[in-house]
């Protein structure tokens, strides 16, 4: 295992898998098309690329951000958008699966979320796609 600096690093198109978690929302809306082409610069052709975003459509998710001092400067992106520059960057979208969507107080209804995943108002949204 080895890191480096985002300054330092080299896309190599050699990853089998690049996993992104609540990341794109803090990189400023014109940089998201750089930073998503080094996504697919870094990914071997048949790479995955598993992106999970915070869902905007979701009440929840919009009042916890708001009170979290890390995302008061986050600038939230919807699935669609997500799939569109995903899109752009070259990659094959797969799927888009939307997921939590209940608190921990409903957590006996969280048995619906795997029947529920294509519905857009769950916490999280995830875009599964792959570099040609």
């Amino acid at each position: 295992m080895r890191f480096e600096t985002l300054a330092a690093y080299v896309a190599r198109g050699d990853f089998e898998l690049v996993y992104c978690n609540g990341v794109l929302h803090h990189v400023a809306p014109r940089e998201r098309p750089a930073e998503l082409e080094r996504v697919r610069a870094s990914l071997a052709p048949g790479g995955l690329f598993s992106l999970w975003e915070n869902n905007p459509w979701n009440p929840g998710t919009r009042w916890i951000m708001r009170r979290l001092p890390f995302d008061r400067d986050a600038i939230l992106l919807g699935a669609r958008e997500a799939r569109r520059l995903v899109r752009e960057a070259g990659l094959e979208v797969l799927r888009v699966d939307y997921l939590f969507f209940f608190p921990r107080l409903l957590a006996p209804l969280r048995v619906l979320d795997a029947r529920l995943h294509r519905v857009p108002l769950g916490g999280q949204y995830h875009v599964l796609a792959r570099r040609a």
